[in-house]
């Protein structure tokens, strides 16, 4: 079978990349073109453009980019067109990928010239449409001929209030932690370690939620200084010296490309929406969930007008309750930060939250998400009809 993959950020290229090597166990004759990063090149195949020209985020530079975006998805819907995949996997990424999937799906018969059919279109990790944008659903329906997802919650939105069938494959992230715990691990690097326990701070991966959330996520931290180390998670996209104006003066210490170590030594943390909070809760590491936002009373306001869901961390929409706090737009502040720390540092609060983490793991499922997709992708492929376009 010939899999046109596209991932858009990075976080995409290692899920990709788990899923190309689990297709390979299933399909002896895959092969592969992409639109991707290192680690799906490294799975072989040919890579067609990286994932950093692709990956504009936010309205501005979107806009400022736009020439580059639009060049970009007409030379990835012309590759299609003339590699002639038996199925394009679409990898999150949805502002990118939807208008993908609608290209394909609209030219959705065999070639004049080869007779060969169009591909089939599969979403993996599918696009977050229940906390915003929800209208996208109907493109979905139309264009997206199987849904595979990594949230166990995502299957009551998509079934039962949209009545679209999905595949729940398990949580990659999951896979990834529960690997990379059970495996021989290199210690924290970084120079000579006290023997005071850590707190960690995950800020985010993009420079404007570095910006907006570190200043007051390093000063709520500094009240603990004297019995605790403080160590910056620096993002694998954001150079070091981008992170120098917010820890000089500090005694906070920046590790690169170690969050699963320095999330492995912490004893709790201060963390941004994201991946970033299931991971910190899939190390055991209790957590206040900060997110400051521009206009906060405003902001919050419409998050409970606008929003379809309670809660923005993956822990908590896991677990249908909250598991840890949240501290976003008008309920983000130094002194709440500072308080909700405190708490988790000893005591009952904490040991509820490590209660509420076993809740997060047994919801999740013990299902290996890439191998469980591929084995489900290959299986379709061969056999299965496409869904009706009728859903």
């Amino acid at each position: 079978m010939k899999y046109y993959l596209i991932a858009g950020e990075a976080s995409g290229d290692l899920h990709a990349s788990r899923l190309m090597r689990s297709l390979k166990v299933h399909d002896a004759e895959a092969e592969f073109r992409f639109y991707g990063g290192d680690l799906m090149l490294a799975e072989g195949g040919t890579r067609v453009k990286h994932y950093k020209e692709l990956a504009y985020m936010g309205f501005i530079p979107v806009l400022l980019h736009l020439p580059t975006i639009l060049r970009n998805m007409k030379q990835c819907k012309q590759d299609i067109m003339t590699w002639q995949p038996d199925v394009v996997i679409l990898v999150d990424y949805p502002g990118f990928n939807l208008n993908i999937a609608k290209f394909v799906k609209q030219h959705k018969h065999p070639s004049p010239i080869t007779h060969h059919p169009s591909p089939q279109v599969f979403y993996y990790i599918s696009p977050k449409i229940w906390a915003w944008k929800e209208y996208r659903i109907k493109n979905i329906k139309r264009d997206v001929d199987e849904l595979f997802s990594i949230l166990p919650f995502e299957v009551d939105f998509f079934e039962k209030k949209h009545h679209y069938p999905i595949h729940y494959v398990g949580n990659p992230t999951a896979d990834e932690v529960k690997e990379w715990r059970l495996a021989p691990n290199p210690p924290l690097k970084g120079g000579e370690w006290s023997d005071k326990p850590i707190i960690a701070l995950l800020a985010g991966s993009r420079r404007q939620e570095i910006k907006d959330n570190l200043p007051t996520m390093i000063r709520a931290a500094q009240k603990f200084e004297k019995g605790y180390e403080l160590v910056l998670a620096g993002a694998p996209s954001i150079d070091e010296a981008y992170y120098k104006k917010f820890l000089e003066g500090t005694n906070v210490r920046l590790v690169k490309n170690q969050t699963y170590e320095l999330l492995s030594k912490a004893h709790a943390a201060l963390v941004t929406s994201g991946t970033a909070t299931l991971e910190t809760a899939l190390f055991d590491v209790p957590q206040v969930v900060c997110y400051e936002t521009p206009l906060p009373r405003l902001i919050g306001w419409l998050r409970k007008k606008i929003l379809k869901v309670k809660y923005i961390s993956l822990v908590n929409l896991i677990a249908d309750r909250e598991v840890v706090r949240e501290l976003v737009a008008d309920s983000f502040s130094l002194t709440n930060i500072e308080n909700e720390l405190e708490k988790i540092l000893d005591g009952p609060a904490r040991q509820q939250m490590l209660e509420g983490y076993e809740e997060v793991w047994q919801r999740l499922g013990k299902e290996k998400a890439p191998d469980n997709a591929a084995r489900l992708i290959t299986q379709l492929l061969s056999s299965a009809p496409a869904k009706s376009q009728t859903n």
